[in-house]
């Protein structure tokens, strides 16, 4: 069956929507994008050349897109704090939902639109790329084979150099809470991940350097603790003096009780447990390590997700970052905010469901 959607946003990440995303599954017959809505006229075109959108089925507003176009799903790609107006508009006229994270600005919004599209028998998915890229995506499959062990304790880092004023986005510099909303989104979701328990208390100590041109907190030490006894900690950085791990290129390690499990700049490395080896003196040996292949498909990262989201469509199982599962890691964020705030461990199932008995759709 072929799906008829709407592509919300193509400027900006929408245009990699329009241009590398969803093509692969119009190209198969999954998808067909019948419509495109984006408030600058001038960003239309990456629709028209790329989907094959006629011109006159472009709009600057949702509303008219929404009742116009017949489809079966939408796509949101524009800022979180709109989100939940094109989730309100979606609901209107019975749409599937495919959305970028987050789910929206913050989590309150999130709880209300995870309550309207469920309450109205739709699916909603969400689009956390960096947990489906390969190298995650493969250490995820080695922590859960078995072979390790179980999770000890895992550590993360995300630090780079850009200190300087437009270094991460113009925009990002004014921002309250950078590091967190925009880098921990992502870090965090996939931790919480590979630990595979939800996250029970976080606490995050933030702060600016002198020396860090920002309006926000950039430099980051967080903790957290699972569920199933596994404890976290990750570092992120935006000031310091040389990148580590930017982008693209996380540290994450996950000590088991067989092995420990080291990605580095897309390297996978395993070293298993020896017990001849045992002492409190020397550094690693990079030669004991074992190369771990990483996992070959075709799709990576957001066009993989809308492969799910198709999948779904079709009567599969929910995609693991439907809305109702995804606002685990918008509950991480919050509470890390909170944390960091008030200078105590929150904990994040507690503040996600006061959140839910706060929240009221009626």
């Amino acid at each position: 069956m072929t799906y008829h959607g709407i592509q919300v946003g193509t400027g900006g990440q929408g245009a990699n929507w329009c241009e590398e995303y969803l093509p692969p599954h119009v190209a198969e017959d999954r998808i067909e994008i019948v419509a495109a809505v984006d408030i600058d006229e001038t960003n239309h075109g990456n629709a028209i050349e790329h989907l094959d959108v006629p011109p006159e089925r472009c709009y600057t507003d949702v509303e008219t897109a929404f009742r116009e176009a017949d489809a079966d799903f939408c796509t949101i790609v524009v800022p979180p704090w709109v989100h939940e107006e094109v989730v309100d508009a979606a609901v209107e006229h019975d749409l599937d939902i495919l959305s970028e994270k987050p789910i929206a600005d913050t989590l309150e919004a999130s709880v209300r639109i995870a309550e309207k599209v469920e309450r109205a028998g739709l699916k909603m998915g969400v689009t956390m790329s960096h947990r489906y890229d390969r190298d995650k995506t493969t250490m995820r499959r080695r922590l859960r084979s078995g072979e390790p062990g179980p999770i000890d304790h895992v550590v993360g880092r995300f630090a780079c150099n850009a200190r300087s004023h437009g270094a991460w986005g113009a925009f990002r510099h004014e921002m309250a809470d950078v590091l967190l909303v925009e880098g921990a989104v992502h870090q965090l979701d996939f931790i919480d991940d590979m630990v595979g328990s939800p996250c029970e208390t976080i606490y995050a100590d933030t702060w600016l350097p002198d020396w860090a041109e920002y309006e926000g907190d950039v430099q980051a030490l967080v903790q957290l603790r699972f569920a199933n006894g596994v404890r976290a900690s990750w570092e992120g950085a935006k000031a310091n003096a040389t990148t580590l791990n930017g982008w693209g290129s996380d540290y994450l390690r996950a000590e088991c009780r067989e092995e420990t499990l080291v990605l580095d700049d897309r390297e996978l490395t395993r070293y298993p447990y020896d017990a001849d080896r045992e002492g409190v003196v020397g550094s690693l040996d990079e030669d004991l390590g074992e190369p771990i292949r990483l996992d070959e498909r075709d799709r990576w990262m957001n066009a993989w997700l809308v492969g799910q989201f198709v999948a779904w469509l079709d009567g599969g199982e929910p995609m693991a970052t439907n809305v109702r599962d995804n606002l685990q890691s918008m509950a991480l964020i919050e509470a890390a905010i909170e944390s960091s705030r008030t200078g105590a461990p929150v904990s994040v199932q507690t503040l996600l469901e006061a959140t839910r008995d706060a929240v009221s759709i009626d």
